[in-house]
């Protein structure tokens, strides 16, 4: 039995097998609610894991009404601590009340909706949400982009271990090349400034600054958009820029889109539904943005189809067709 502090033991095998700060946030966080739900004291208390998790996972779903995938997440976390921390076997079967999975309909801006909402932001937010919209990126995946991942010969970029650790390559609109250019130049000048300063280091995936000492300092791996100020590194304790936090996008998407008018719920992702959309309206093949999205399923990206099938696109209303009744 380890005398380490059970998270902390938990924290240090996710390290070990490089998963991401934000899912050792997102577990660390399932596991604590997972036993202050138990009132567990000790260790002894997570014995029979799976009559605990089924108790767990049931309230999540009936008392708490998360939704489906909220569900998973929290097993996923429980499973990883008693498979990979606890070295329990989990033979009995989980027989958890599942979460209802609802179909919503993504919401999507129309062109003049995103012209209208891009031309009120202004700055490096601005071109965060062209490429949202121009690229189809999630809002993680565009603020981690090294130098290295943009290809502007071949206008395209590649998101390295996006959603499920998939690498995949995606289109970039020829016509923000020059602003692109322009934001390499002053993160190259702010780089050389650190550098300068004895600082000048990123974080590096998958273990690279074991295997590449110097690696870290290198241009290629420079974040396109980086952070105004340098930040302690939660898991090194290192002084390092880290990239651009999405607050500030989702913030100035917030402001835009009040002081356009829209009432629709618009987030970072509404760009990336809307990107799918337009795409789709256009006639581009589903499998197409299938890749372009990075979806495992065919069926996720379908639910485009629902989207371009509403309004004009769809079936005309009766009352439509009504002669003139006056």
């Amino acid at each position: 039995m380890s005398n380490k502090k059970l998270l902390e033991e938990v924290k240090e095998i996710m390290r070990r097998r490089h998963y991401s700060i934000h899912t050792e946030r997102s577990y660390c966080a399932w596991i604590k609610k997972f036993i202050i739900f138990h009132n567990m004291q000790s260790r002894a208390d997570l014995a029979n894991g799976e009559e605990k998790m089924t108790a767990f996972l049931t309230h999540l779903a009936k008392d708490l009404n998360v939704a489906p995938s909220t569900q998973n997440q929290a097993m996923n976390a429980l499973v990883f601590l008693y498979k990979q921390v606890l070295k329990y076997s989990l033979d009995k079967k989980i027989n958890a009340e599942r979460a209802g999975r609802k179909v919503r309909i993504p919401v999507v801006l129309t062109r003049e909706e995103v012209a209208s909402m891009i031309g009120l932001i202004s700055g490096v937010q601005q071109l965060v949400v062209k490429l949202l919209y121009g690229s189809g990126l999630r809002i993680i995946e565009c603020l981690r982009m090294r130098a290295h991942d943009l290809d502007l010969s071949m206008k395209c970029l590649t998101i390295r271990d996006g959603k499920g650790q998939k690498d995949r390559v995606t289109t970039l609109p020829i016509k923000i090349i020059p602003q692109i250019k322009e934001q390499m130049e002053r993160v190259r000048l702010l780089h050389l400034s650190d550098l300068a300063n004895g600082y000048g280091e990123v974080y590096l995936p998958n273990a690279l600054e074991r295997k590449f000492p110097n690696a870290a300092k290198d241009w290629q791996w420079q974040y396109v958009f980086p952070a105004t100020e340098l930040s302690i590194d939660p898991r090194s304790g290192m002084k390092r820029r880290h990239h651009l936090d999405p607050s500030s996008v989702n913030h100035a998407i917030r402001v835009a889109a009040r002081h356009a008018g829209i009432e629709k719920h618009v987030t970072a992702h509404t760009f990336r539904h809307s990107f799918a959309t337009h795409l789709l309206q256009r006639g581009t093949d589903i499998r197409t943005i299938q890749s372009l999205l990075g979806h495992s399923s065919l069926e996720t990206t379908m639910i485009y189809t629902h989207v371009i099938q509403q309004g004009a696109g769809g079936v005309e209303s009766p009352l439509d067709n009504l002669n003139d009744i006056e």
